[in-house]
């Protein structure tokens, strides 16, 4: 897979992404792993802050569930108007996580 679909598959998972649900950077990298020859959770951040403009791109946190640097009171808002469960300022993870 070249770097220009990887960029593609990562956009595309994240479309995927119910409303109402959240993945991690890891999480999406180790879902493509397999296909793109990739296992980054960097890369998919980087992805994410170049290309994820276009996609719900609130609903990729960390693996804490920390919302999406310098983005955390907007990324916030658009969680919680999708039901996504909070801890604090983080996203529950154990449950808003999906699994494509």
């Amino acid at each position: 897979m070249t770097p220009e679909e990887y960029v593609e598959e990562v956009l595309r998972l994240v479309e995927a992404i119910p409303e109402g649900r959240v993945m991690s950077y890891g999480a999406v990298a180790d879902a493509l792993a397999d296909r793109s020859g990739r296992n980054s959770a960097r890369q998919v951040g980087n992805i994410m802050a170049r290309h994820g403009g276009a996609v719900p791109w609130h609903r990729v946190v960390n693996s804490a569930g920390r919302m999406p640097p310098g983005h955390e009171q907007e990324a916030r808002q658009l969680l919680l108007s999708e039901g996504v469960p909070l801890k604090g300022d983080r996203v529950d993870i154990a449950k808003a996580s999906w699994t494509p």
